[in-house]
């Protein structure tokens, strides 16, 4: 009995990989949008796919990142500017695509941009705190796949929206995780309306990498000031040396925890557009793959444990 069943799960892999071995056809013909190209995951996934031969259309916030994307790259991949939190400059950027594109639709929509500070204890931060994150990583994604979405239902193309394994299982306070969360829903409820007309949605969940996103230094400073802005009462109640010891935390996790290799990443992202048969979810990273995504399936209390064993504890507590 086991021998057949080692034996059906192994047929189950061979075939599942023979499967997404397969990709699409006229790649060449292909138009991709990414949001957030100026660096990291964005940036480097429009010069990956680039290279491959699709046609780019490469959304940056700053004119700068715009000019230096377009020197790294060929004629084929072009730039324009994007806020996510502003519906104005989406429209602005739905009705380049659709120049762009023609009548071939939009193979494939990446949203990228993101945003991870302000962060840190929730009773730290402030309702402004929380939606500075979710305007970019929601709704910003949800009103940029509303105006794309008719574009890449014209082409029965994908949509990969850029999630966290803090989607799966929330690590700390602020917007961060809440807003992936919602990704997750998002998607999730987007894949089962648009299975029926051909559109694919594939969600990422990568762990810690390293990219501007995971500055240490840009991520301990805005903490500090989070901490200055404190109620003094809130400050008491936490004291100084959990700051402290909260801080040393953060730094040696973005010091020693993220994976400076972008393309486990950005492949997974390139596999869910030129594959014929994608993944529904992807994670990316080791630590996504062999912690956090065990750590989501264990019973509560021990995954609070695992989680919370190293904090330190506040001046107030029990």
């Amino acid at each position: 009995m086991w021998f057949y069943l080692a034996l059906a799960v192994l047929l189950y892999f061979v075939i599942r990989s023979y499967r997404e071995r397969q990709q699409v056809d006229n790649l060449r013909e292909k138009y991709v949008f990414i949001t957030g190209c100026d660096s990291g995951f964005g940036n480097q996934l429009a010069r990956q796919l680039d290279a491959q031969g699709l046609r780019v259309l490469a959304a940056c916030l700053t004119q700068t990142g715009a000019q230096q994307l377009e020197r790294l790259t060929s004629n084929r991949l072009k730039t324009t500017l994007l806020d996510v939190t502003s519906t104005e400059s989406i429209e602005a950027a739905t009705v380049w695509v659709k120049e762009c594109v023609g009548n071939k639709g939009l193979w494939g929509l990446v949203n990228n941009a993101g945003l991870v500070y302000p962060f840190g204890p929730n009773e730290w931060l402030t309702k402004e705190d929380y939606m500075k994150v979710l305007n970019v990583n929601l709704i910003g994604l949800i009103d940029v796949t509303l105006h794309m979405l008719p574009l890449v239902k014209k082409a029965r193309g994908r949509v990969v929206n850029m999630s966290s394994i803090m989607g799966r299982l929330s690590t700390m306070g602020g917007g961060y995780s809440i807003s992936k969360y919602g990704v997750e829903a998002f998607s999730d409820s987007l894949r089962r309306e648009m299975h029926s007309i051909g559109v694919k949605i594939a969600i990422i969940e990568p762990g810690y990498f390293r990219t501007s996103m995971t500055d240490t230094q840009k991520n301990l400073d805005v903490l500090e000031q989070q901490w200055m802005k404190v109620p003094e009462q809130i400050k008491e109640s936490y004291g100084q040396a959990y700051f402290d010891a909260f801080y040393k935390g953060v730094k040696d996790n973005l010091a020693t925890r993220c994976c400076k290799d972008l393309y486990l990443v950005t492949d997974c992202i390139e596999h869910a557009l030129i594959s014929q048969y994608p993944r529904t979810r992807y994670s990316a990273g080791w630590d996504s793959r062999w912690i956090f995504i065990p750590l989501s399936y264990l019973p509560t209390f021990i995954t609070d444990f695992v989680l919370t064993r190293s904090w330190p504890k506040p001046a107030q507590a029990l």
